[in-house]
């Protein structure tokens, strides 16, 4: 090595150890290792941490090692303003040779031997290879944990506010808990679970299970708050869409009496009401012991029935009166295929005057049997259609 080569070598070793020493002590105030440091840690994660301290160990023992050979290479350098010979010589073997000196590691003394055991000697660079490593194994192990901890500790957090919450709204309904201590049973078992061993099995599944059920409970407690301000009020709503329900279920009961005599109807056209067992549902809820959530959910069941009722007996009275318009339809069609017979020369056809006669003497029956009406009317005008002049 020559003198301007060993100057540039050990420069750019001071600047190395200086990198590296600002990236440990980076390390040791990372804020998941000052936890991991004095966690009480088990499972997957306990062995992961005590292999990763390992590798720390060796680390600093490296470390050590290394950081001693460099000194004694910048103390070479300081002994003359000028290297000589020897000295460069020295910087020679300590930059560029297997400098760095390990010590044999402590054994516990049923693994020892009463034999020297070897030192292992390094090169600056096979040294900083082996420090590189061992960093790596600490920071993959620290990023591993850190994820779980930032993906699952908010969640943790917010199903606790959730559950906080919950209480809060139960105790202005004035009502019991429903299940809160159970639930903060879980999720004390399952932190525990992520802080000590969040390397281990996963606890996703059990948090999106209560997650999901604390966001269902909270969202049932904040209705059943807002129904029971608002139940005054949407019971007179729900008043006004009964009447509203009686309404539609008179006018599909007149539609039904003014079609019956025109249109023939199975049994199960009738109209039936369901207006007195909504009212009879009503009363119930208005003296009910159930809890507000229960309540709220019988309230909106009843609202959304009460508004079904209605909009179905309107449709069925439009069906209804629908019914006398297909009649008139049919009755339209057959003149027009009358028409079309005499076009066609076919008005005194014996087969098609039957099959005339046929259908209009069901289209004018009262009531009317429009299954058959249609089938007849079809059967005429493929008739005219098919004839020939």
């Amino acid at each position: 090595m020559s003198r301007e080569g060993a100057e540039h070598a050990l420069r750019a070793r001071a600047d190395e150890r200086d990198r590296i020493s600002g990236d440990l002590l980076d390390l040791e105030s990372h804020t998941t290792y000052q936890v991991v440091k004095g966690a009480s840690l088990r499972g997957a994660t306990e062995r992961r941490w005590a292999a990763a301290q390992e590798a720390l160990g060796a680390l600093w023992s490296l470390n050590d090692a290394y950081r001693a050979v460099l000194r004694e290479a910048e103390q070479v350098r300081a002994e003359r303003t000028r290297l000589g010979a020897d000295q460069l010589a020295r910087l020679t073997e300590l930059l560029g040779g297997k400098s760095v000196v390990l010590r044999a590691a402590a054994k516990p003394v049923e693994q020892r031997s009463l034999l020297p055991q070897a030192e292992e000697r390094l090169t600056l660079d096979e040294a900083v290879t082996r420090m590189d490593t061992a960093f790596r194994e600490v920071t993959a192990a620290l990023t591993d944990i850190d994820d779980v901890w930032g993906s699952v500790l908010p969640r943790l957090d917010a199903a606790d506010a959730d559950l906080r919450r919950i209480g809060e709204l139960e105790r202005e309904l004035g009502e019991p808990a429903a299940q809160g201590a159970d639930h903060e049973a879980e999720l004390r078992r399952i932190r525990a679970s992520v802080v000590e061993d969040p390397l281990g099995p996963s606890v996703e599944p059990d948090l999106d299970r209560v997650a999901r059920l604390l966001a269902g409970r909270r969202a049932e407690v904040e209705l059943a708050l807002v129904v029971k301000g608002e139940y005054a009020r949407r019971r007179e709503n729900l008043v006004a869409e009964l009447d509203r329900v009686r309404a539609a279920e008179s006018e599909a009961r007149l539609a039904h009496g003014a079609v019956v005599v025109k249109i023939a109807l199975p049994p199960q056209a009738q109209p039936r009401s369901r207006v007195q067992g909504l009212a009879d549902a009503l009363d119930a809820l208005d003296v009910s012991a159930d809890s507000w959530v229960l309540r709220a959910k019988r309230l909106a069941a009843l609202e959304d029935s009460a508004r079904q009722a209605a909009e179905q007996s309107l449709a069925t009275a439009k069906a209804l009166y629908g019914l006398v318009g297909r009649r008139d339809e049919l009755r339209g069609r057959l003149g027009a295929c009358q028409v079309m017979a005499v076009r066609k020369g076919l008005a005194e056809d014996p087969a098609a005057v039957e099959l005339y006669e046929r259908a209009r003497v069901l289209l004018w029956s009262a009531p009317c049997d429009l299954t058959r009406a249609a089938a007849a009317v079809e059967t005429y005008q493929r008739a005219i259609s098919g004839g020939k002049r």
